[in-house]
């Protein structure tokens, strides 16, 4: 396998992996709901004349029987195949040790929103769409402004970039230039999980913040880190993340409508069966793969704008190129995909077309 191979095989591997994940998840789905197993599972779980611990203990058990039959999936695309590709600093240890904070943290906060997603479909029927709707909007909203302070601390240790490190001086200037006060440009040990490097503008209100990986810091020259942030500092200035949220939740919208009309037809009409659930899971994963080719094209179409508004930004296009083409090359990326890949797939755009926008010769 040459080089210029491996970040086509890389990428064929994992979207081979991910499709099969789907196709697994959804035949789960099907099995429950078009055999016994079910039913079966809602009397094994009726521990409780509790509606509500019913519920929990049902939802419990499906996720429990999901977790263990996609762990060898899951061990083969996120730690055989990254090891494979000398992507990934972690032990098996440290891998598990990450997964199962992912599924606690998940837990905690999936279990107040189940609740509530219990109670509207007791309460309302076949029009829990609508509240349950309004309250994943709700929750998103509190979700930008606390996880960069409570959530992402726990999986990664954030240091404040020392304020009298030009680079850090540089970007509040950037930044500042573009009419945004951030509260701190903080430098995260990425390095513990991957070889990857990545940049991010996070946060809402008060909890704005530029996140840098220390991979990212110590791979990239500064003029190359600043492009990376002004095309991040190019989604804010350009409102995407407000117009995202926007177009997020008139999709999410449509999509509980639609499945909570399909739900109640496939439930008998009694949309609080337990055994009936699992249409839902099912219902809403093929609406979220029908729709995301949608997501994509308008993400795609984005980050075309804020490389435009990066290179403006910055005098011109040759540092954020140059950015490109590193992060590129560190993180293993398919410079030039199949067309019918990246429509349906791909939230960025191939770095081929990002620098050949940008008026760069690629090398």
């Amino acid at each position: 396998m040459t080089a210029a191979d491996r970040p086509k095989r890389y990428h064929r591997q994992k979207l081979l992996l991910a499709l099969t994940g789907t196709a697994l998840g959804w035949g789960y789905l099907l099995l429950l709901v078009l055999t016994p197993a079910s039913a079966r599972l809602v009397e094994i779980t009726a521990y409780s004349p509790n509606p509500y611990l019913h519920f929990l203990l049902f939802g419990l058990a499906l996720g429990l029987i999901a977790q263990v039959y996609a762990l060898p999936l899951s061990l083969t695309s996120g730690y055989w195949l990254e090891h494979k590709y000398s992507l990934s600093n972690q032990t098996i240890a440290a891998w598990g040790w990450e997964r199962l904070k992912g599924s606690l943290v998940g837990a905690v906060i999936g279990l107040p929103l189940a609740l509530v997603f219990y109670y509207c479909l007791r309460a309302f029927g076949a029009g829990w769409w609508l509240p349950v709707g309004v309250v994943l909007f709700l929750f998103s909203i509190v979700l930008g402004r606390l996880a960069p302070v409570l959530i992402f601390p726990l999986f990664y240790k954030f240091e404040p970039l020392d304020d009298g490190h030009s680079l850090s001086g540089r970007i509040r200037e950037l930044a500042r230039s573009v009419g945004l006060q951030v509260q701190g440009v903080f430098r995260f040990n990425l390095s513990k999980t991957t070889k990857k490097a990545n940049a991010a503008f996070t946060g809402l209100g008060r909890s704005k913040r530029v996140l840098l990986a220390d991979t990212l810091l110590d791979n990239f020259t500064d003029e190359e880190i600043l492009a990376v942030v002004a095309h991040e500092l190019g989604h804010f200035r350009l409102r995407h993340i407000w117009k995202g949220l926007a177009e997020g939740t008139a999709i999410t919208f449509a999509g509980l409508f639609i499945v909570a009309r399909l739900h109640a037809g496939l439930s008998g009409g009694d949309v609080t069966a337990l055994a009936a659930l699992p249409w839902l899971g099912l219902l809403l994963g093929v609406y979220g793969f029908v729709t995301g080719p949608i997501s994509n094209y308008i993400s795609r179409r984005r980050e075309f704008a804020a490389d435009y508004f990066a290179a403006r930004l910055m005098g011109g296009g040759a540092s954020l190129a140059a950015g490109l083409e590193r992060l590129a090359d560190l993180n293993l990326a398919d410079r030039d995909p199949h067309p019918a890949v990246e429509f349906l797939f791909h939230g960025h755009p191939s770095i081929e077309k990002r620098v050949r926008r940008l008026g760069i010769k690629n090398r």
